[in-house]
């Protein structure tokens, strides 16, 4: 098993990162390394708060995880800041205010969502009550229906079958 030193890590992970954005695959047919290995030092370097894309190069295609990381970070930046950032990591401002806007409607938006699931359930539970109290009637009814097929069959069974001309 070789041994990688942490400058040949962290230059393979800048491949992946914006902007080259290198897919993992092609990065270990690149290097020679396996994507089993890749994969792990990129789970390590997110561990660590580094901004790597999980399945695009595209940044619009990444996750709402790498996309909230993405606007933590530069939230406290100025604006000239926040272009530094972009430029080295392949990214538009007007990228990340979308996703920022997007977080913070997020609330707003559950909140409305809440509301509706609670309407949508009271309705299904009048409509599952509705349909249950329906069921319990058709049972009773059937439950009649079979006592009144029983007691005639007794009754003819005892009596004989009923003359229709009497």
């Amino acid at each position: 098993m070789p041994h990688y030193s942490p400058e040949r890590k962290e230059a393979i992970l800048q491949k992946m990162a914006p902007p080259h954005s290198l897919t993992v695959a092609e990065l270990a047919s690149q290097e020679g390394i396996s994507t089993a290995t890749l994969y792990n030092w990129r789970k390590a370097a997110r561990g660590r708060g580094a901004v790597l894309p999980s399945n695009s190069a595209h940044p619009d295609k990444w996750s709402s995880e790498e996309k909230f990381r993405i606007v933590l970070e530069t939230a406290p930046m100025t604006e000239a800041e926040v272009s530094e950032y972009c430029r080295r990591n392949g990214l538009y401002p007007e990228q990340i205010e979308t996703w920022k806007a997007a977080c913070m409607g997020a609330n707003a938006l559950s909140d409305e969502q809440a509301k509706q699931n609670r309407q949508a359930a009271r309705a299904e539970k009048k409509r599952v009550k509705k349909l249950e109290a329906e069921l319990r009637r058709k049972e009773k009814a059937l439950a009649e229906t079979a006592a009144l097929l029983t007691l005639s069959k007794k009754a003819e069974a005892i009596w004989g079958p009923k003359d229709e001309d009497e």
